[in-house]
């Protein structure tokens, strides 16, 4: 029983730490959550503009039940601040797992920060304007006289949202192959030694994220082997860099 209690008593300071990161990032969301609610009208229009160029003939969306464009909007508002408060989701995750860090190292996890969320925008920027329009142009093409596509609104929104936010983890690789390796979790050779089983798994997942279409398959699976190839080398840098340190 005093095992219990001692254990409780240690992990006090780290719950309340879990606390306070946890009410930040709800609040980051929060807040860009009703940012985006108050333009959620051009954002709708942004994300249905690569529809309406793979379709021209189609220039409206519909919905079918009262509730659908009020909750189809609320949802995209989430997406969209879950997307835009992603540094500050980031920081505080760092934050709470790396307490008490030196100069140097809060100097470090600034630079993740910014790496981790540059490489966030450009999977997203990289789903919206180059696979988007592809998957869209596949779809649409099966469209004819006696095939008349009518997208629902909530569907179609939610598709793309949920498409940009998945490309964007997916190009976190190499922040997640460096945080591996320092954890801890694994070794510097790890990745390295089973490239070849993590490129069959880059190539099924490119597959699955862009609905079995090949063109837009090979397109996001080229950048993501370079991504992959990029945290091996960052793995192998901070490892030289922490002997250095420790030497």
């Amino acid at each position: 029983m005093r095992s219990v209690f001692a254990a409780l008593e240690h992990f006090a300071p780290h719950h309340a730490e879990l606390r306070k990161r946890l009410i930040r990032s709800f609040l980051a969301i929060g807040l860009a959550t009703v940012m985006a609610y108050i333009f959620v009208d051009q954002i709708v229009a942004v994300c249905m503009q690569p529809l309406f160029s793979a379709y021209p003939a189609l220039d409206k969306l519909v919905y079918t039940r009262l509730t659908e464009a009020f909750i189809t909007y609320l949802k995209l508002s989430l997406l969209v601040g879950v997307i835009v408060s992603f540094p500050v989701l980031l920081y505080q995750a760092w934050m709470f797992v790396a307490p008490g860090l030196l100069d140097h190292e809060r100097r470090l996890a600034r630079q993740i920060v910014f790496w981790a969320t540059f490489l966030f925008v450009g999977g997203a920027t990289f789903s919206f304007f180059i696979a988007l329009p592809r998957i869209l142009h596949f779809f649409m093409s099966y469209a004819g006289p006696n095939l008349t596509p009518l997208p629902k609104l909530g569907l179609y929104l939610t598709f793309v949202a949920r498409m940009v936010l998945t490309f964007g983890i997916a190009f976190e690789i190499p922040f997640l192959m460096f945080m591996a390796g320092r954890a801890g979790l694994v070794s510097s050779d790890y990745f390295r030694a089973r490239r070849t089983h993590f490129y069959i798994a880059i190539i099924v997942l490119s597959f699955l994220l862009t609905a079995g279409e090949f063109v837009a398959t090979a397109l996001l699976s080229f950048p993501l082997f370079g991504l992959y190839e990029s945290g091996i080398i960052l793995g192998r840098v901070f490892l030289r860099r922490t002997k250095k340190d420790d030497s």
